[in-house]
């Protein structure tokens, strides 16, 4: 499996909160564990993390409202030799 996505509404704190956790992990060091759309994924983020950051603003004319967005990326390579190798660790 390359690719699993979800999207929920969320407060700001529940996403603070939930940043907050993912934090934690990663500081831990190990495995992290993401829950997306029901299914949790295990992954095992290995040093050099690129992280990549992107604020966005999308307005045309006519609009009354613009929407705005922050996205944040982590990417790091791991050693795979087959898909198999390769894909996401998915518990459901």
């Amino acid at each position: 499996m390359g690719e699993l996505e979800t999207e929920a509404q969320k407060t700001r704190a529940e996403v603070a909160d939930y940043l907050r956790g993912l934090a934690d992990q990663l500081d831990q060091g190990g495995d992290v564990t993401l829950e997306l759309g029901g299914t949790d994924v295990r992954l095992n983020p290995s040093d050099p993390i690129t992280f990549k950051l992107e604020g966005e603003s999308d307005w045309s004319d006519g609009d009354t409202e613009a929407k705005q967005s922050i996205e944040f990326e982590l990417v790091w390579w791991r050693d795979a030799r087959t898909a198999e190798e390769g894909a996401l660790d998915v518990r459901e």
